[in-house]
């Protein structure tokens, strides 16, 4: 650790101490006479006793076209706040690139907030978790060298930190209620006190955050009620308010009195910043549904007791693209990626719904607590089934990777993770041969993939044996059969990135294959790398970098030439061209919401006009259909290309409904 990182702790330390005699609830209010404050354990708005009924929706997970009609639900829901994070890898996808528009246009969104009427909640991170990936954090921290050492006072991870508060911060400043706008809190970090106690860190980001936001501001921090979360998590010395989340069901008034001790005499007024009113759901199980009536009962005991409260959520949303995150239970093999909707279980649903229990029962509880009717949510937009289209083979990913893939400009020793390619997310191809040491029988196996391998031999390009899939959950090995089994055959090894584990002390992981392929316990060496980022695209934008939209007109005479079997792929000895890239054409005379159904298919991604509009594995469950935003559409013919991993079908369909499905896989 270098000197000059010391004499910069011992500066945070003692920049600290002087904001510690500033406290969040000193009335210097701006020349618009505007405060947002806390005094004697309430929140004062403009110097009136204000309680918070607010909720989570994400601006970043909902088509900017739809964001109006989200906050009407929302306000018809009886709240008066709408709480987000902001996620850093969104906003800087690689250092110094900078994106605020499309889906990631935060000022228009706080702006049209203000519009409604709702006061804002920012949680700024910069790590977020929220189901989504990487908690938020951009994947370029991991290229970086010595590695960073996340959500700590590392001195190479707070200077990347500052970096992006200095771009961001400035922007949110305007924005702030003292100044006229909508936000009344900021957020720093997110249930640190289940991670780490690095108080350095914490204290770190408060002194960026009244850098560029000044003292005119509440800061808060949110964890989990629970003596060691607090302690860790929470800065009442340095005038930040705890805030706290608790489970469904909880005794709420034991809750806010513990949430006392940790606030200075008469700065605590009661929050719940999370209050769950559904919860995530992983690949692989049912769909996680909470009871209407009993969330409604539990939320009515919190505001007996005249707390504040935040509902998460309020709106889920979607995890378009790759962005959906993962979790892990008691080691790193147990994998649990999310699936690509963020339903929640929410009272407003993924399209928007609110004709459910859940959104009556929460409306009638809260209705009590308001003065005056409360408005009626807006119509559901437009949803049309668009029944059956059929979507031809353009081609494999082996057939197809000039056009869908970067090569790495060098041969490679040892294979490496995406992160060490400069690459964030998608698809990475391992290609290498087959020692001569190789004999039917012998086991290949991958000492490290993340997150899943399908792994092929073959002699050319259209004459290759799939030999089965590795998953870091189940099995990194494989036994060849004589046929497989021939030195000098082209091994090629495609892994998937199935989202980043975006909370708990595995998050970090690099993604590929980090160490060696072993063939017998000795390791092939000499690799040539492709990157297959097919990452969604900037904000909403119906373009593709990766060249999607215009395969079709590209890839006729190749396509034609193709030899495909109209079976599904089988382990072992089936002949195949691999995972296929399928294209086809919704013809839309009126562009609405509606959900693409993936009944049939296995596992892969889909496209619509280039957008990625996420994961799909029916095959795994429980989700069936992906959501597709209306605004994605355009009248007329509208372009499909979904990526199938597990079938050469050379013929497929995709029926499109006016409803989500959530009742695919082996748990169904």
């Amino acid at each position: 650790m270098s000197m000059a990182w010391e004499a910069m702790k011992l500066n945070v330390v003692f920049m600290a101490t002087l904001l510690s005699c500033v406290w969040i609830s000193v009335r210097a209010e701006s020349s618009l006479n505007h405060s947002f404050v806390i005094e004697d354990d309430m929140f004062l708005k403009d110097g009136v006793p204000f309680r918070i009924l607010g909720g989570d929706l994400h601006y970043f997970r909902v088509h900017p076209q739809l964001w109006m009609d989200r906050l009407l639900r929302v306000k018809a829901l009886g709240l008066n706040t709408i709480q987000t994070y902001v996620p850093w890898n969104l906003h800087e996808p690689r250092p110094g690139h900078f994106n605020f528009n499309g889906s990631a246009d935060l000022l228009s969104f706080l702006q049209l907030a203000q519009n409604l009427d709702l006061l804002v909640m920012l949680r700024i991170g910069p790590y977020i978790c929220g189901e989504w990936d990487f908690g938020g954090l951009p994947a370029w921290l991991l290229e970086l060298e010595p590695p960073v050492k996340l959500r700590s006072s590392d001195g190479q991870y707070t200077a990347q930190v500052g970096n992006w508060w200095k771009k961001l911060l400035p922007i949110v400043a305007p924005k702030l209620f003292s100044a006229g706008g909508p936000v009344i809190m900021i957020q720093i970090e997110n249930e640190y006190g289940s991670y780490g106690s690095d108080k350095l860190y914490l204290q770190f980001l408060q002194i960026q955050a009244r850098l560029h936001l000044g003292d005119d501001v509440i800061i808060y921090t949110t964890d989990g009620a629970a003596t060691a979360n607090l302690r860790n998590g929470s800065l009442p010395e340095n005038g930040v308010f705890a805030a706290i989340d608790f489970p469904t069901g909880g005794d709420p008034a034991a809750a806010f009195a513990l949430q006392k001790r940790y606030n200075p005499s008469g700065m605590s007024p009661p929050l719940t910043a999370e209050f769950y009113t559904g919860w995530l759901t992983h690949w692989g199980e049912k769909l996680a549904q909470t009871d209407a009536k009993s969330t409604a009962e539990a939320l009515d005991d919190i505001l007996r007791l005249n707390a504040s409260v935040v509902l998460y959520m309020v709106h889920g949303g979607t995890n378009f693209g790759f962005n959906s995150g993962a979790n892990t239970g008691a080691g790193a093999s147990d994998f649990q990626p999310d699936i690509t909707s963020y339903d929640y279980d929410a009272p407003i649903g993924e399209g928007g719904d609110v004709d459910n229990a859940k959104y009556q029962e929460i409306r009638k509880v809260i209705s009590k607590y308001v003065d005056g009717e409360l408005s009626e949510p807006p119509s559901l937009p437009l949803r049309i089934a668009y029944g059956e289209v059929t979507v031809r083979a353009m081609g494999s990913v082996f057939d197809l990777l000039d056009f869908i893939s970067t090569p790495v400009d060098m041969k490679l020793e040892w294979p490496v993770p995406m992160e060490q390619l400069k690459q964030g997310s998608g698809f990475i191809l391992y290609r290498s041969n087959l020692p001569a040491s190789v004999r039917p029988g012998s086991i290949l196996s991958v000492v490290e993939v993340y997150d899943r391998a399908q792994v092929f031999v073959g002699n050319t390009t259209r004459n290759r044996i799939f030999l089965g899939t590795l998953e870091r959950w189940s099995s990194n090995s494989l036994t060849l059969p004589a046929a497989a089994a021939v030195s000098g055959l082209q091994l090629d090894i495609l892994v998937e990135n199935m989202g980043r584990v975006n909370y708990g002390v595995f998050m970090g992981e690099k993604k590929g294959i980090t160490e060696a392929v072993l063939l017998d316990k000795g390791p092939i060496l000499g690799w040539d790398v492709r990157t297959i980022g097919l990452e969604s695209v900037e904000g909403f934008e119906l373009t593709s970098s990766n060249k999607l939209s215009s395969l079709s007109y590209k890839l006729e005479k190749t396509t034609s030439s193709i030899k495909r079997t109209s079976q599904p792929i089988r382990p072992l000895l089936d002949l195949v061209n691999g995972p296929m890239l399928y294209e086809g054409i919704l013809e839309v005379a009126q562009p609405s919401d509606t959900f693409m159904s993936f009944r049939g298919w296995n596992k892969g991604v889909a496209f619509v006009n280039g957008f990625n509009l996420g994961r799909f594995w029916p095959s795994m469950g429980p989700q069936c259909t992906l959501y597709i935003p209306g605004p994605l559409l355009q009248p007329g013919e509208n372009k499909l290309i979904i990526l199938e991993l597990e079938s050469s079908n050379p013929v497929h369909t995709v029926e499109f409904t006016d409803r989500a499905e959530f009742t695919c896989g082996k748990l169904s």
